[in-house]
């Protein structure tokens, strides 16, 4: 049988362990009750197990029949905080915690190829690591499970690695979509406080009012962003959360205000992250005002090898049919720690359409939403894509 057609014959248990993962969804990087619901799912495979120090990873690593180099599987496993408005019958049971985002799927996705490759070890000609991460939504659980030593588990570093990731409305039920290149934004957060002294509301000139100068900033950052950066190597800002004062007729001493930074390429980072932080400080400067201003800085842009991109969309049409794939026109502009994994190894990140079947794009919740549905059809194929991956990469 193809691995394929094995894929559909653990379609029931991936439900299941998607569903239990769905149902107990845990957040950051101490994932107990996930951890543990994924090594019982491997238990009995022909796997050198490992579980990270300090967090709750998982690192399988399957030893083929011959000598051969090293691919690396990712899945992450973290929930997000948000309460589940789905009402499906496996919702979450942990109030405030939802997986929102689909990692449930990846995490059974995972398992699966664990078991497609377990049957099928004394083909590979090498080694698989199976990845299983905490703390992808924002506690960079990639790098460190990369200062772990997760990429030298098998012995040697990996030639290939490669990430899956569900989709539950920018694609069509069961379409695979990855481009060359950068295919997910670096992210970046702008922290500033800007400081002066405050006095009342009805004699603005005898304080030193922060806010008409943070409300400057704001505003000067959108024109530097449009005046100083291709829009063809694009950088967004925004400003999420503004703080300042407590009632009408007082000037406070400080007001407050953090952005995203989303970029597309390394250059474009650094020119945004001495620029943004020159802007401010300027304008603080101008108005005589204090400031502390900080760029944080978070994960860094994904790009995918263009090699491992065409071999990840070779693979998909063979294995799935040419109608299931398709070329991104242009990077997604959210942002993911395997671009961790990918600055050391070449490899490639893929998005999988996995929402309801039938349903409207344009209108369907979006991952992080509330009201965020993905479907377990998709489970098998998921599996049965980073199974081949490994297969024919080895195989190479």
């Amino acid at each position: 049988m193809s691995v394929r057609d094995d894929s559909r014959s653990l379609h029931g248990d991936l439900v299941q362990l998607r569903r239990d993962l769905h149902a107990e969804p845990e957040i950051g990087l101490d994932l107990p009750r996930t951890q543990e619901k994924v090594l019982a799912a491997l238990d009995g495979l022909p796997l050198e197990i490992t579980t990270g120090d300090g967090l709750s990873s998982v690192t399988g690593v399957l030893r083929g029949g011959r000598p051969g180099p090293t691919v690396l599987l990712r899945g992450d496993m973290d929930a997000l905080p948000v309460t589940e408005r789905t009402g499906v019958d496996y919702s979450s049971r942990a109030d405030g915690r939802m997986h929102a985002c689909g990692h449930d799927l990846h995490t059974a996705m995972l398992v699966g190829a664990g078991h497609l490759l377990s049957a099928r070890k004394d083909e590979l000609a090498g080694d698989v690591v199976l990845m299983f991460q905490p703390g992808e939504e924002g506690f960079d659980g990639a790098g460190h499970m990369i200062a772990e030593g997760v990429l030298d588990a098998a012995g040697s570093r990996p030639v290939a690695a490669y990430a899956l990731h569900v989709s539950s409305a920018m694609f069509g039920n069961g379409m695979f979509t990855t481009r060359r290149g950068p295919v997910m934004a670096a992210s970046n957060v702008l922290q500033v406080a800007v400081r002066g002294a405050g006095g009342h509301g009805s004699a603005p000139f005898k304080a030193k009012d922060p806010i008409p100068a943070a409300c400057e900033m704001v505003n000067a950052l959108q024109t530097f962003i449009t005046r100083s950066f291709d829009p063809f190597d694009p950088v967004v800002i925004t400003v999420g959360s503004f703080h300042a004062g407590t009632t009408s007729n007082v000037i406070p001493d400080e007001a407050r205000f953090d952005a995203t930074v989303r970029s597309f390429s390394r250059a474009a980072h650094a020119r945004v992250k001495d620029g943004a932080v020159r802007v401010c400080r300027g304008i603080a400067e101008a108005h005589g005002l204090d400031i502390d201003v900080e760029f944080v800085e978070q994960y860094p842009v994904t790009v995918n090898d263009d090699t491992e991109a065409e071999f990840l969309a070779d693979v998909v049409r063979e294995v799935h049919g040419e109608e299931r794939f398709t070329w991104g026109p242009q990077p997604v502009t959210g942002s993911e720690d395997f671009s961790r994994v990918l600055e050391e190894v070449p490899g490639a990140f893929a998005f999988l359409g996995a929402g309801p079947p039938g349903q409207d794009l344009e209108n369907a919740p979006y991952n992080h939403s509330p009201l965020a549905l993905f479907d377990d059809g998709v489970l098998g194929d998921g599996a049965a894509l980073y199974a081949e991956l490994a297969l024919r990469r080895l195989a190479v």
